[in-house]
């Protein structure tokens, strides 16, 4: 069982605390923590929003979302209700000025608990709600801010949002939370590659062919769509969850885990993006959008069907990608990056394949497959390497592939955190190293722009894909044309 070291006391300000984030993650989350007694006692978790209710009507409201969100074998009564006690609500405008001094004579109380500000909110309240936590006299040393993504939808509306929130908080107390990064098997990327010298050596142009990131969801937009139509996969998977992604799979070995010493070489990786020149855009990405299909079996509509009736959208829900690192350890290896909605699976994984070996002693006959790496995040967290072995038997030397599997649940046989558990619980601490800090942030952007003005330039629409499939063809043409091919074992 992994030793659970519990956290300092803390007044946790959840603004936006009646949405569908806090309802959804961050209360189950802040449940196992406490459950687990990594919570202490005095804390306090504060839920504010515009909402006209009384703690009692909040506690009714959280304990409803634990039911639904939190599996029954996990909800002991009495532990439910002792957590419940922890939650307090105030009728607090973010923009406005109602609902303030009541938040400030709240926290008042415990004037040593650090506070961290959870802003589960639209991003264009980043900025008021932190003007008026500053004029209120809520900052202190032992404050900090969590911003959720996506944080602006371009890299000058990214800059507008850092500077608001940088007037008032300074960079050390700024969290930007990327889920992603809270993942046991993102975060074992770090120990696969720094403490294993057997890959360390290995993870470099001479040895590794290509590598692939794949981000997969089965659901449509499901309710969002009027945030997604004004963002689309680039911006809401892409730009922020997969080159993070590829930050740790790039990165050179920091001198420490300290937190700006692993976001020093995470914005490296950043810097050192290829630029996709406008004339080669055509063939080195892919947008598409759904049209009706089936997923598991099941009909659903198309993209356009989701959003309203009568509409039409050249938003993509589909992106592939052929990405290069400018670097001496990466030089002329690609990265082929898709992501996108209503896909056969629900899928999160890292391939990294091996070069095929120049020379063979054995027959022809039986295929030789190059070595993989195979990194699942979601579901079933795990890690499997495929290597070549003799089929058992008499009969000469057949060969196969076979993984050497590694599955957390059952290599570890216990629950561990969800990445929003760890991440809050980084947050009290103030330890920064699984956020991005405002320069990574903004080169992200910076590459991105050039991509979005390159299609912005040539309006054309998404490739339509079916529901339920991998994508537009011309996806499997962007890596085909290589002589490569998705990796498709994803069961």
């Amino acid at each position: 069982m992994h030793k659970i070291i519990p956290v300092a006391p803390f007044d946790a300000v959840v603004f936006g605390a009646t949405g569908d984030l806090t309802m959804r993650k961050l209360l189950p989350a802040l449940y196992y923590r406490f459950r687990d007694r990594q919570i202490p006692e005095a804390s306090r978790i504060i839920a504010a929003a515009r909402t006209r209710l009384g703690t009692g009507e909040y506690r009714d409201l959280a304990a409803a979302a634990l039911e639904r969100h939190v599996p029954a074998a996990d909800r002991d009564p009495d532990t439910v209700a002792r957590f419940l006690d922890h939650l307090r609500y105030v009728a607090v405008d973010g923009s406005g000025e109602a609902g303030w001094e009541d938040l400030a004579n709240l926290l008042a109380e415990h004037p040593d608990h650090v506070r961290p500000y959870y802003l589960a909110t639209s991003p264009s309240l980043y900025g008021a709600i932190c003007r008026n936590l500053s004029a209120h006299g809520l900052i202190g040393e032992r404050s900090r801010v969590v911003l959720e993504k996506p944080i602006g939808h371009d890299l000058a509306s990214a800059r507008a949002i850092n500077d608001q929130v940088g007037k008032v908080f300074p960079e050390s107390q700024i969290f930007r939370i990327d889920h992603y990064l809270g993942k046991e098997t993102v975060q074992n990327l770090l120990a696969l590659r720094f403490a294993n010298t057997i890959f360390e050596r290995l993870w470099n142009a001479d040895v590794i062919d290509h590598v692939q990131i794949t981000v997969a969801e089965t659901v449509g937009v499901e309710g969002r769509g009027g945030y997604y139509d004004t963002s689309g996969a680039l911006r809401d998977m892409l730009q922020n969850h997969m080159l993070q992604l590829l930050c740790l799979l790039g990165m050179e070995s920091p001198l420490s885990l300290d937190a700006d010493a692993v976001r020093d070489e995470k914005l490296k990786v950043l810097r050192a993006l290829k630029p996709i020149p406008a004339h080669e855009v055509p063939m080195r990405t892919v947008r598409g959008q759904y049209v009706a299909g089936a997923v598991n079996g099941q009909p659903v509509p198309g993209y356009v069907a989701d959003l309203a009736e009568g509409r039409t959208s050249l938003t993509e829900t589909f992106v592939a990608l052929k990405l290069e690192l400018m670097t001496p350890r990466w030089a002329g290896v690609p990265f082929y990056l898709r992501t996108g909605k209503r896909l056969p699976q629900k899928v999160s994984e890292i391939v990294v394949q091996f070069r095929s070996s120049p020379f063979s002693i054995f027959s022809d006959e039986f295929a030789r497959e190059p070595n993989r790496l195979v990194i699942r995040l979601q579901p079933q967290e795990g890690i499997k390497l495929e290597v070549m072995t003799k089929e058992p038997g008499p009969g000469g030397m057949r060969l196969r592939s076979t993984g050497l599997d590694i599955s957390f649940e059952e290599t570890f046989n216990q629950r561990y955190p969800d990445a929003y558990e760890r991440l809050l619980m980084d947050v009290v601490r103030g330890n920064a190293t699984l956020f991005m800090r405002r320069d990574e942030v903004e080169a992200a952007w910076a590459w991105a722009d050039t991509l979005l003005n390159a299609w912005a330039d040539r309006p054309e629409p998404p490739r339509p894909y079916p529901a339920g499939t991998w994508g537009p063809t011309a996806a499997i043409a962007l890596i085909e044309r290589d002589g490569r091919t998705w990796h498709e074992d994803l069961g």
